[in-house]
């Protein structure tokens, strides 16, 4: 199984009616990011992670966000996502690890294992806390991510003005498998200081692919002296 190396992982993802949306502009930011120095691409969708497959030579940890009215799990939530990404080309698969109901009656460990088994892909775990993080290490999660601190409250870890650190440093004590910390790093001495407190790798996405964001930052503090 494809191994996602120590450093900075770029999440290229972008939403409908997003300046950069669409698959040719993704596939352009991760040739991008793998030239400025990324040892991985994060990317949402078949269609995505095709076009980047066919331009980058770095692991793709690939996801499927399918939103439904039944359900608050998107990322990769049953098997039918899972399949369809891993035939795009994604070296690693994303999934929700939250406890919360899945679409389709779907479950958790009966997703985990079928990535790793059927579809022989590496599975990267996006917990809201630590009890997501034991379960799907459990399971047989190959990497544990931070992804969803702050983003599935009620349950799990409320939401930070940055990265939740504190959770990087609480699962570094915690388990075994490699820790990837993702979710509102907007400095590169934030991605740093995750690095010093155990995370294996640090995933950061809007912050480097998301323009609109990074020129409201600059436009807010020149506002703030004007």
């Amino acid at each position: 199984m494809t191994a996602i190396p120590r450093g900075l992982i770029v999440s290229c993802q972008a939403s409908a009616g997003e300046p950069l949306f669409g698959a040719p502009m993704m596939a352009a930011m991760a040739r991008a990011a793998e030239v400025g120095g990324a040892v991985a691409i994060r990317a949402n969708g078949p269609e995505d992670i095709a076009a980047i497959r066919q331009v980058v030579g770095l692991p793709i940890i690939g996801l499927w966000k399918l939103r439904t009215s039944d359900s608050p799990v998107s990322i990769t939530p049953h098997r039918a996502a899972a399949e369809a990404i891993a035939q795009a080309g994604c070296d690693v698969i994303a999934v929700d690890a939250t406890p919360r109901p899945r679409p389709d009656g779907a479950t958790l460990d009966d997703l985990i294992p079928f990535i790793r088994n059927v579809l022989g892909k590496p599975v990267m775990a996006d917990c809201s806390c630590l009890a997501d993080a034991l379960l799907a290490e459990s399971l047989g999660a190959d990497y544990i991510g931070t992804t969803l601190a702050g983003y599935a409250w009620p349950h799990g870890r409320p939401m930070t003005d940055g990265p939740d650190l504190d959770f990087v440093a609480e699962l570094a004590g915690r388990v075994t498998k490699p820790i990837i910390a993702e979710g509102r790093f907007y400095l590169p001495d934030q991605a740093a200081r995750a690095m010093t407190l155990g995370a294996h790798a640090v995933c950061i996405g809007g912050a480097i692919t998301r323009p609109q964001d990074i020129a409201r930052r600059f436009v807010d503090s020149i506002c703030q002296v004007l």
